[in-house]
């Protein structure tokens, strides 16, 4: 669900609107305070924004995985630990030296 996240390359920041935000912010409530009254940005916003499908249950807490075996399993690979894989992060550079370059009209498998 967040393939869609990958085609989002840039945005034009319009510094006059970010200013107008950073002025208008609380952050004793995390709210913007503005003329028409108090407006908080919530999952349901960012997901309708980014086009992002949140439809099951939250990752929230920690994952017990043995990342290397899921990175092996996953992969083909095992990121060596403390360089490319740190904790449950793979560094992006690691993926594309090692990695196979998917076609341009790659299968689902």
């Amino acid at each position: 669900g967040f393939g869609d996240m990958a085609k989002i390359r840039h945005f034009k920041i319009e510094d006059n609107l970010i200013t107008s935000l950073v002025e208008r912010w609380r952050p004793e409530t995390h709210t913007f305070h503005l003329p028409v009254g108090e407006c908080l940005i919530t999952l349901e916003d960012v997901t309708l924004q980014l086009g992002l499908k949140v439809n099951n249950k939250a990752v929230i807490g920690p994952t017990f995985f043995d990342w290397e075996e899921l990175c092996y399993e996953l992969l083909g690979l095992v990121p060596p630990k403390g360089e490319a894989l740190i904790r449950s992060r793979i560094k992006i550079k690691w993926l594309r030296d090692h990695m196979i370059p998917l076609l341009d009209e790659p299968t689902e498998r």
